[in-house]
């Protein structure tokens, strides 16, 4: 979209921060999309396998396939601005975090765009199955004929190089006849089929702690064993919290009572959500479910719910991801705040990352089994090495009486029934490192200075007892323990973030790697020194070792010490920022700061923080521009989102006419040095005596300031004040994206 702006200060997405001015604004549409040249799309949707393998046939003409199209989001720039800022205690935006309604307002896909690709798909013979209300993913379906012709491709047969079986692929990348970029499609193969991150253990294998003290058969874990090991003595039970879990397979009801029942638990709702289908009848993967359901349940006894996604195997990993993104609950809010995924397939998946991020700036944290196969030697698959989630492996744990925590090792099986069976952790070949995991040493642990490391973090991962598969009892290991025994840990610190009155934690590795990083990582992480997941393939990575490595992340929670520490208030401190700038004396009365003129100057000052300011003073610094400054001016306690303070200073000004001139202030808070602040202004032109400010927050939303007036032509929405899209609470001006071409006005 074009937004050509007569005035300045106007921030692109239609969002005016608290100042006044006329704005005119003209919206330019999209080309219309039945004459768009073709776009080819570069989102690797042919499987690297398929240029060393000949095809065996083509699918039938008639066979019908399930895609889920990916539209990208918008303002993209903005949203991982807006990403850091909810995970910096020092910003103004920490941990407030958007509803579903202002995400897909600021940032999803137009209507105007989802409009067109629904359009477009049915053009082409395809059937439009689900819509979703991000704007993110739209469902279709249709034959491999319509979906040959509408992509440009053709979808040939192959056999699969490392399992018995042949798999499906286009044999070029798509291409559209659609103006509105598509960012990636879903489901035009079948080559890596979605799996469980769990392995069942052989009766022949031995228990691989020491002493084995669990209180389920012969020494395993189960029930209350993870509590009693990781957050002995907490009174939280994850009251008030709902967890979600993805699956591509179903379970049966009677091992979650059996399960219940044998550990002593209390009854807890369990919600099965059904996902393009869902799953009639359970299959061999119902171990993995139960499995995930069971270690919530244990962790976190008290939560308000479980909610089980459940989609047919395979089927696209977006939308079940959508779902979970986009559920609510009455109140408008994330009807879960933490999820778990235990299983992993496929490359990477463009659409998904941009709900991860959309889970991120609804305070929602995702916690991922990173997988069982001991270190990783090559392509990661997703979502393994994803930046925007939590990747976490898995250790041995070893207890003493009564579960009580006594060590742990990485958890490595070694070689078993053929494979090597371990905690997965390595370095990505597709992803960059991310601003969280920088400033660590990566020397000793071979990890990556400029790739994403994996794991973040781990829990047990070894000698679990689950009851499964109508009737079944084993002993399992995998990091899909772990991973959904970190979300029913994280129910545990957002119900103690709600009593204290404070938001959900949401994304945690920056604030994970924030500890790990400082003086309480001893206190709040069990670290993980021994062990290592190396097998025949990386027989030299990778060791754990003190610190972050890339067996066990920082290790896992050290009861707690680290609830205490993730649920830590907002670091309170003041912001300062420029409010106005007055002229109010000069030695030639024309309104305007000539050069060489001595002036007297009104400089406003607002604190935007989250703390008032002791004792604020100014000094306005002498530079090239501003010459014989007058003295310091005390603006005193501002407080925390307050009305503005001036204060005068006295200077001349350097420069020619029509030269821009620059005033910095310095600013001292008693001991604190806040940095410094600028006025910008033009020598010899109008400007300063016609600049104002404008507080939005007077007023009661949708209601203008007085003196202000909207007017709108063709399908323009008016400009209102708002207090869900905003700079800074609780009020700032905003309107809506358009539909049509048109013009759309404020004045003052």
């Amino acid at each position: 979209m074009l937004y050509p702006l007569v005035k300045r200060n106007c921030q692109r997405g239609h969002f005016l921060p608290p100042m006044g001015f006329a704005l005119l604004l003209v919206f330019g549409l999209s080309p219309d999309a039945g004459a768009a040249p073709a776009q080819t799309l570069n989102g690797k949707h042919v499987p690297a396998a398929v240029a060393r393998l000949a095809p065996v046939g083509s699918l039938p003409g008639s066979q019908r396939l399930n895609l889920a199209i990916g539209l990208p989001l918008r303002n993209q720039e903005e949203l991982d601005r807006l990403l850091q800022e909810l995970c910096d205690p020092t910003s103004p935006n920490y941990r407030r975090y958007l509803t579903l309604e202002q995400f897909t307002a600021r940032f999803g896909p137009t209507e105007n765009d989802y409009q067109a690709l629904m359009d477009f798909a049915k053009s082409n013979g395809l059937t439009v199955t689900v819509t979703h209300p991000n704007r993110v993913v739209l469902d279709v379906s249709g034959t491999v004929t319509d979906i040959a012709r509408t992509f440009h491709l053709n979808l040939r047969v192959y056999p699969h190089p490392r399992e018995a079986r042949t798999f499906y692929a286009p044999d070029v990348e798509p291409s559209v006849d659609f103006a509105v970029p598509i960012l990636h499609i879903s489901g035009l193969d079948n080559y890596s089929l979605p799996h469980p991150n769990s392995r069942l253990r052989p009766v022949t294998a031995a228990a691989n702690t020491t002493p084995n003290s669990g209180t389920g058969p012969s020494g395993t874990y189960r029930g209350s064993d993870f509590r009693t090991a990781y957050v002995p003595g907490t009174s939280m039970t994850g009251t008030g919290q709902s967890v979600g879990l993805l699956q591509f397979d179903g379970f049966y009801a009677s091992d979650i009572a059996t399960y219940v029942s044998q550990a002593g638990l209390p009854t807890i709702p369990v919600t099965v959500v059904p996902v393009d289908g869902g799953v009639s009848t359970p299959g061999t993967g119902n171990s993995e479910v139960c499995l995930d359901i069971e270690m919530v349940m244990s962790m976190a006894p008290g939560v308000s719910g479980i909610y089980v996604y459940e989609a047919p195997n395979p089927s696209p990993w977006v939308d079940l991801l959508s779902r979970m993104a986009n559920d609510t609950n009455s109140l408008g809010k994330p009807l879960c705040n933490q999820f778990s995924c235990s299983w992993g397939g496929g490359g990477v998946d463009a659409s998904a990352e941009q709900i991860f991020k959309q889970m991120g700036v609804q305070g929602q944290s995702f916690f991922n089994a990173t997988g069982d196969s001991d270190a990783f030697t090559g392509t990661i698959e997703f979502p393994s090495d994803s930046t925007n989630i939590t990747e976490v492996g898995g250790t041995t744990l070893t207890t003493g009486t009564g579960a009580t925590y006594t060590s742990e090792t990485v958890w490595n099986w070694g070689l078993h029934s053929g494979s090597y069976v371990g905690s997965s952790g390595g370095i990505s070949t597709y992803y960059a490192i991310p601003s969280y995991q920088q400033g660590i040493s990566m020397f000793a642990n071979q990890g990556s200075t400029t790739m994403r490391n994996v794991p973040d973090v781990a829990l047990t991962a070894d000698n679990v007892y689950v009851t499964y598969n109508n009737g079944s009892t084993g002993t399992f290991g995998g990091t899909s323990c772990a991973a959904p025994l970190w979300a029913g840990f994280t129910a545990l610190v957002n119900q103690q973030a709600a009593a204290a009155g404070l938001s959900p934690v949401g994304f945690l590795n920056p604030v994970l790697y924030t500890i790990g990083k400082g003086a309480s990582y001893a206190a709040a992480f069990h670290d993980t020194i021994t062990g290592n997941n190396y097998s025949s393939n990386s027989p030299t990575q990778f060791s754990a070792m003190t610190g972050y490595d890339l067996c066990t992340g920082w290790g896992t929670p050290n009861g707690t010490n680290l609830i205490n520490a993730l649920t830590a208030p907002p670091i309170l401190a003041p912001i300062i920022a420029s409010s106005s700038f007055v002229l109010v004396s000069e030695g030639c009365p024309n309104g305007v700061v000539d050069p060489a003129e001595t002036v007297t100057v009104n400089f406003g000052l607002q604190n935007i923080g989250t703390a008032s300011t002791t004792n604020l003073v100014a000094t306005l610094l002498s530079t090239g521009d501003i010459l014989s400054p007058s003295g310091p001016q005390t603006y005193g306690v501002l407080g925390a989102k307050g009305t503005a303070v001036v204060q005068p200073f006295t200077f001349t000004a350097a420069g020619s006419c029509g030269g821009t001139n620059t005033a910095s202030l310095q600013l001292q808070d008693g001991a604190a040095d806040l940095g410094t602040v600028t006025f910008s202004f033009r020598l010899g032109q109008g400007g300063i005596s016609n600049v104002f400010s404008q507080s939005f927050d007077d007023v009661t939303a949708p209601a203008l300031p007085a003196g202000w007036t909207t007017a709108t032509s063709g399908s323009q929405s008016a400009w209102v004040t708002s207090t869900s899209t905003r700079d800074t609470t609780p009020n700032a001006l905003f309107s809506t994206d358009p539909a049509k071409a048109g013009v759309n006005e404020v004045d003052s």
